[in-house]
């Protein structure tokens, strides 16, 4: 098991073998991701937005912003 020290600040050094595994470096960011009470998942952010495109397909038909109110204002109106 690998461990860190946490600083007066709040800071913890990233273990090497660990900043290795997960391919960062200075100036990445990394997410902690809540998975159980008391428990986080330390997860490295290193996709760029870039490489969602074409995640979804191709969009559809196009809808207006007037579309797209009156499709919320009806399903607020279900709501109740």
């Amino acid at each position: 098991m690998t461990t860190a020290t946490i600083s007066s600040k709040g800071q913890i050094t990233i273990p090497v073998g660990v900043r290795n595994d997960l391919q960062v470096d200075a100036g990445d960011r990394v997410e902690f991701v809540p998975i159980a009470p008391g428990r986080y998942e330390f997860v490295a952010v290193t996709r760029e937005v870039t490489e969602l495109k074409g995640m979804f397909g191709k969009a559809g038909k196009a809808v207006s912003i007037e579309a797209m109110n009156a499709a919320i204002a009806a399903q607020g109106a279900r709501a109740r």
